[in-house]
């Protein structure tokens, strides 16, 4: 046996490895970079200073874009490791970024960049993952890889706000006419979300925290909603109690944290229990305004319906599947979607199409499994959530974009907006019409709403995993195509 065999098998027996740095070719593991060229020579003071700079000013967009801890790591990583950093630490939490490189065997440098907002922005974080594709591969040097990144951070965002808000109404219609709605019911929901965005709007100034502004925001779609029944129930609309529900449930699907819940799954399932442990934190307060603001609306309107002799339906009429849809509007539905969650990202144009086709994709599994073979919702939700992450970054890598820009968007259409709105209602009906509810079967009823969400969270990232052994595959393909 020879005797640099032995440290290891002495490790392994005594229960671990020790607690030193991880080198940086592990930390690129799972991630596109892993395959980058690596410096063969450790660089210099001056070189070092200007690497970090590039990498904390790098890491630094990426999470005021909306990234996630891995994929920040992963990138930071790489650009030290091409630029011939040999021994460094990353230390990423919800808000800061610290990066520390060892000169020698006396000097370091330590950079560290505080993010005090976020704000999605999917085609900045493809630019990025460019502009770090390029470096890791030699095609561009250090002077001019900082020099990019000033012209993305300065760059303006792809869609213009008006065209978000619209995106984001005409998605929460999109997910009204998957779960059974009919056009002029998805036209309400869009015009009650619009008239949410005008409420933000008008809050604006107060600069609200998001609790607040999510339960503002879930009170006035649920009594906008109402507003449209009540017109219905006196023959001037053709909006009835089902109707009622599918508005809520469209404006819930826009209002929810969606991308919260999934960074803050991956980083935990990562590794990252800091950072995830925040945005789960943010996430649950988040939920809690928006449950809140729902509850408080439906209370305050079903005292109202009442007290004018109006009669809702109960919602034990209300499946808890989309299969009150026919299976070509569910399908049409997470087309625009999937485009509408692409815009509302702020994804760059190219990616749209892809996204909503990805949608399609996932609601077709979806319908299969819940229709056809009668699995559970939430299982269904994850099977579906799996074929996204997989499909979805292998499709991302082939247009050179990092697996988030596609997979998250495309995720919009299995939220569980309607799930959410009946645990809702069976919370605070009191009437004899839904006698037959109760405390209890909203409580589990919401439960089964926060399994799908985390279906969707934890399915995302398995079939992130279980594709990136194709990452290189897809890359030489991509190369390929350019040739």
């Amino acid at each position: 046996m020879s005797d640099d065999v032995r440290p290891r098998r002495a490790w392994r027996l005594q229960g671990g490895p020790p607690t030193e740095p991880m080198p940086l070719v592990d930390l690129l593991r799972r991630t596109p970079y892993r395959n980058a060229r690596v410096a063969s020579e450790a660089a210099e003071e001056a070189r070092v200073r200007s690497a970090l700079d590039l990498a904390v000013r790098l890491g630094e967009l990426m999470l005021r874009s909306g990234a996630g801890a891995p994929q920040v790591e992963g990138s930071v990583a790489a650009v030290c490791a091409a630029a011939g950093l040999t021994t460094v630490e990353i230390d990423i939490t919800l808000q800061s970024l610290l990066i520390h490189a060892r000169v020698d065997g006396v000097s370091s440098v330590t950079a560290l960049r505080v993010v005090r907002s976020t704000r999605h922005d999917y085609a900045r974080l493809v630019a990025v993952h460019e502009l770090v594709d390029a470096f890791v591969n030699g095609h561009i040097e250090l002077p001019e890889a900082l020099e990019q990144l000033r012209d993305i951070k300065r760059a303006h965002r792809t869609w213009p706000d008006w065209v978000v808000t619209l995106a984001t109404a005409l998605l929460a219609g999109a997910v009204a006419v998957m779960i059974g709605a009919t056009l002029f019911t998805a036209l309400v929901t869009l015009l009650v979300v619009l008239g949410v965005s005008a409420v933000a709007r008008l809050m604006g100034p107060l600069r609200l925290p998001d609790f607040y502004s999510n339960a503002v925001a879930a009170f006035v779609a649920t009594a906008l909603a109402w507003t449209a029944y009540a017109l219905g129930s006196q023959g001037w609309l053709p909006v009835g109690g089902k109707d009622f529900a599918f508005v809520v449930a469209g404006g819930i699907v826009a209002l929810l944290p969606g991308r919260t819940m999934a960074s803050a799954v991956e980083d935990v399932i990562s590794g990252y229990a800091v950072t995830g442990a925040g945005r789960l934190l943010a996430v649950v307060v988040s939920f809690t305004g928006l449950i809140i603001g729902v509850a408080v609306g439906l209370s305050t309107t079903i005292r109202l319906t009442d007290a004018l002799s109006f009669s809702f339906v109960a919602p034990s009429v209300l499946e808890l599947r989309t299969s009150q849809a026919q299976w070509w509007a569910a399908l049409a539905g997470a087309l625009v979607v999937g485009s509408c969650g692409a815009v509302t990202m702020q994804t760059r144009r190219r990616l749209v199409l892809p996204t909503a086709a990805l949608s399609v994709v996932a609601a077709g599994v979806y319908s299969v499994l819940t229709r056809a073979l009668d699995v559970g919702q939430v299982t269904a939700t994850g099977v579906a959530a799996v074929g996204i992450g997989l499909v979805g970054r292998l499709v991302a890598l082939r247009l050179g974009s990092p697996a988030m820009v596609v997979v998250v968007p495309a995720s919009f259409g299995l939220l569980p907006g309607l799930t959410i709105f009946r645990g809702l209602y069976e919370l605070v009906g009191e009437s004899t019409d839904i006698g037959t509810l109760s405390f209890q079967a909203g409580v589990a009823t919401l439960l089964g709403a926060f399994g799908a969400l985390l279906a969707i969270a934890t399915g995302t990232t398995l079939g992130e995993i279980i594709a990136s052994p194709w990452d290189r595959r897809v890359a030489r393909v991509r190369r390929r195509a350019r040739v």
